[in-house]
C-alpha cells in the first residue's frame, strides 16, 4: 500500500481571533485546502504578539501567514499591526499578513488596505472559495 503524503503550502499559519467558531471555520478550511501544515491559535493581539516575540531567536519557526482579525475586544487588529511595525525585522521579513473581518466599513477595510505590513483583506468566513482564491494569490509567495 502506497503512503501518501500531503503536500502544504506553508508550514505554519499564525490565526488571531477572538471569536471560537471563526477559528473553528478558519482552521478547518485552511487544514482541508492543504494552506498549512500546523495552524496556530491566538485569542488576542497581546497573545499573539507575544507568541511572535517568543520566537525572535528561531526565525524558521515563525509563521509565513498571519489571519489577523480586524475587530477584537482589549486591541483591534489595527493596534496590533502598530506594535507590529516595532519587531525586529527578523519576525517580520518572512510573514505575510491577511486581515479578516466581518465588517462593512469602508473604512476598515481602506486602512487595512493602505497598511504596509497587510498583504490583503478578506471577509470572514474563511471559506473553501476564499481559501482557493487565496492559494492562487499567494502562489509564488514566501
Amino acid at each position: 500500500m502506497q503512503e501518501t503524503t500531503t503536500k502544504y503550502i506553508y508550514k505554519k499559519v499564525l490565526l488571531i481571533d477572538d471569536t471560537e467558531v471563526d477559528r473553528y471555520v478558519a482552521v478547518r478550511n485552511i487544514k482541508k485546502f492543504s494552506l498549512a501544515e500546523e495552524v496556530i491559535e491566538k485569542e488576542s493581539v497581546d497573545e499573539a504578539l507575544k507568541y511572535l516575540v517568543s520566537l525572535q531567536d528561531t526565525p524558521e519557526q515563525l509563521p509565513q501567514l498571519i489571519f489577523l482579525d480586524i475587530r477584537m475586544p482589549v486591541k483591534s487588529g489595527f493596534q496590533f499591526l502598530e506594535e507590529y511595525g516595532l519587531l525586529p525585522d527578523s519576525i517580520r521579513k518572512g510573514c505575510i499578513i491577511i486581515m479578516l473581518s466581518t465588517s462593512l466599513d469602508a473604512n476598515d477595510q481602506k486602512k487595512a488596505r493602505d497598511n504596509q505590513y497587510v498583504f490583503k483583506f478578506i471577509n470572514k468566513p474563511l471559506n473553501s472559495e476564499v481559501i482557493n482564491g487565496l492559494i492562487s494569490e499567494l502562489n509564488g509567495i514566501v
